[in-house]
């Protein structure tokens, strides 16, 4: 790759040029350049000084601009930053800066870059382009040192349920007070107008485990100073990592509201015994050029082709170069931060395929350090191909090598119900023939078993998990169709009846499969988002939530949470150990399609039923399954 980096700079031999104000460098690949020593803080906050540090290793010159508020005004005060070791330029400001704001400018060739907050500004102001000053202390809720993480003994006991802060508590129908914030989620005795629980209450009856949150790091397409207007976004356009989106907060102009929001309903939760996952999104960036990545160190976080364009495994206009060190050790110390300050308990890792593999390992090693119950899991593919070589990315084939990391099964999704994106095509759901052997697969958890031949399943022609916690178990999620739009898209005319019959086998599937299941939030009331297969930036009327459905569809809420009772009082359907599941899982013989049966035998992860046997049939006749065993 140095090749290619070369042709990108333009650049042969490094030199350096060192003065009191400036420090030109120049390096001839991308490997050569420094490595921050110690942590990646740009602030350093003290009464009577702070100190400011930047890794800029190719700047001619960086500037610190000090400001009195978030937005408008120009600054204050400047202040030229020194060079210093390893790349990095530093600066002490001798006054107590406390509600100040800041931002850096760095030069390269004569051309100032732009304002940037610095790639890890933790508190800033309204939309995020100016960094903030805080008193932290100011940011712990009452309690919040005593607050501990709900035990979790195995991954096979999570219970996921993913979740945008706006579908679960904007609508009418929530009775939550602050909806669409952090602080719905703090909130006790919501009800729908038939007193059916809604807000945090509803997650405590369901019984989930883990709260997946869609993004909620500070993102770039909602403008916090309009949100009168209701702007909606899923949140996948990263603007500031380490710091909480000030569009769910009750002011986003207080820096330190939404920290201490946050913090108050990662408190909430962990009370009401549930844990709270991350959705991050390391891959890619809003945009490229007016980045903070680009400009500090241009070109250095990014992926680019041999033509010195920019790669595009995200789809989104840039990948990140998770490879290149200073980005592998911004990526680790931001999860660890979230874990340390804001108690964090998971991480969904977006587009995971595009890392690399040896980056999501030393991931997953400095989180066990911490608490290795801390789950950590992703999409196990990209966008488009990633500009990196295709076995060095933590891809889903790869899994294998990624000891204690999970992705998403595509192939029990898909056989289940069909190609995601051929949303009229129907699988073993809708009684099409040949997903059966993609829905076995999901079931064993993507493991080696010997009666799965791999040679059927959609997507894989081989086992790609070494334990079946490394498997996310669903039928749904953000993307794509919701459950039962997905239904009916696939089976045009089902009546009511049968689509919520269908609706609880696939439920039925994942909750007693060996994977980790995952559901979407509101799929136990039977949510539909109006048909919208790519609702990003549908408004409220299509994303969220109407929880008079608890009270109509009951029937099913009441089923999915008798699946999370059945799957944690019975072991055996989270048994976590591929050895055990080849010796205690059995599929048994069945004629013809769209019928599966399997056993689970002899007190299966010590299950005090003897034997278990489940059945799966979507055809639209009953069927008998017949086998002889012991003394049956």
């Amino acid at each position: 790759m140095g090749t290619n980096y070369l042709a990108i700079l333009g650049v042969t031999t490094m030199t350096t040029v060192m003065s009191c104000s400036s420090a030109k460098k120049e390096y001839a690949s991308y490997e050569l350049y420094p490595v921050r020593s110690g942590n990646l803080v740009e602030m350093e906050y003290a009464p009577g000084a702070t100190r400011f540090t930047l890794w800029a290793p190719t700047a001619d010159e960086v500037r610190l601009m000090l400001y009195d508020a978030g937005e408008g005004g120009h600054a204050y005060e400047t202040e030229k930053m020194e060079p210093a070791e390893d790349g990095t330029w530093t600066v002490t400001v001798d006054k107590d800066l406390l509600g100040k704001f800041y931002t850096f400018n760095v030069k390269i060739d004569d051309k100032w870059q732009g304002d940037t907050p610095g790639i890890n500004a933790r508190a800033v102001g309204v939309n995020g382009k100016r960094a903030a000053i805080i008193d932290w202390k100011s940011t712990q809720p009452e309690g919040w040192e005593s607050d501990r993480r709900p035990t979790l003994k195995s991954a096979a006991d999570m219970i996921i349920y993913e979740m945008h802060h706006r579908d679960f508590s904007s609508d009418s129908t929530s009775g939550v007070k602050n909806k669409g914030k952090y602080l719905a989620l703090t909130e006790r005795g919501t009800m729908n107008a038939d007193k059916r629980l809604t807000g945090i209450d509803h997650l405590r009856e369901l019984g989930i485990t883990h709260v997946h949150l869609l993004p909620s790091y500070d993102y770039a397409s909602v403008d916090e100073t309009k949100l009168e207007e209701k702007q909606y976004n899923w949140g996948y356009d990263p603007l500031n990592y380490n710091v909480p989106d000030g569009s769910y907060s009750t002011d986003p102009y207080q820096p330190a509201v939404r920290v201490k929001e946050f913090k108050q309903m990662v408190q909430a939760l962990h009370q009401a015994g549930i844990r709270v996952i991350m959705d991050v999104v390391y891959n890619h960036t809003f945009n490229t050029i007016e980045s903070n990545f680009e400009r500090t160190a241009p070109g250095y976080f990014y992926r680019r082709k041999e033509d010195g364009s920019l790669a595009n495994g995200s789809g989104c206009g840039n990948e990140t170069a998770s490879e290149r060190p200073m980005m592998r050790k911004f990526m680790i110390e931001s999860v660890l931060y979230w874990i340390n300050e804001y108690h964090i308990d998971g991480f969904r890792f977006d587009l995971m395929g595009i890392h690399d593999i040896e980056t999501m390992n030393e991931i997953r090693k400095a989180v066990n350090k911490i608490d290795p119950t801390i789950c950590i899991y992703g999409e196990g593919w990209a966008a488009e191909a990633p500009q990196y070589p295709a076995d060095s990315l933590a891809m889903k084939g790869n899994v294998a090598r990624m000891p204690d990391i999970a992705v998403f099964s595509d192939e029990l999704r898909d056989g289940l119900c069909g190609p995601v994106w051929e949303k009229d095509k129907g699988a073993f759901l809708a009684g099409v023939p040949g997903g059966e052997a993609s829905v076995k697969f999901g079931i064993v958890g993507a493991i080696e078993h010997p009666q799965v031949r791999c040679d059927s399943v959609n997507y894989s022609r081989q086992p790609w998990a070494k334990q079946p916690t490394q498997m996310i178990s669903y039928v749904s999620c953000h993307d794509g169709l919701c459950l039962v739009d997905r239904i009916k898209a696939s089976m045009p005319g089902i009546t009511p009846e049968q689509l919520v019959r269908l609706d609880k086998l696939a439920q039925t599937v994942v909750f007693t499969s060996q994977g980790i299941p995952f559901i979407y939030a509101g799929e136990e009331v039977m949510r539909d988002k109006k048909g919208v297969d790519n609702s990003y930036k549908s408004p409220d009327a299509v994303n969220a939530i109407d929880w008079r459905r608890k009270t109509t569809n009951e029937d099913v809420f009441t089923y999915y949470k008798r699946l999370i009772d059945l799957r944690k009082s019975h072991p055996a359907f989270r048994m976590g150990d591929a050895e055990m599941v080849r010796r205690h899982l059995e599929f048994l013989p069945v004629e013809g399609n769209n019928l599966i049966a399997f056993l689970l035998k002899e007190h299966a992860n010590g299950d005090r039923w003897e034997d278990i046997i489940v059945a799966f049939n979507s055809r639209t006749s009953g069927s008998t399954c017949r086998q002889i065993y012991g003394s049956m």
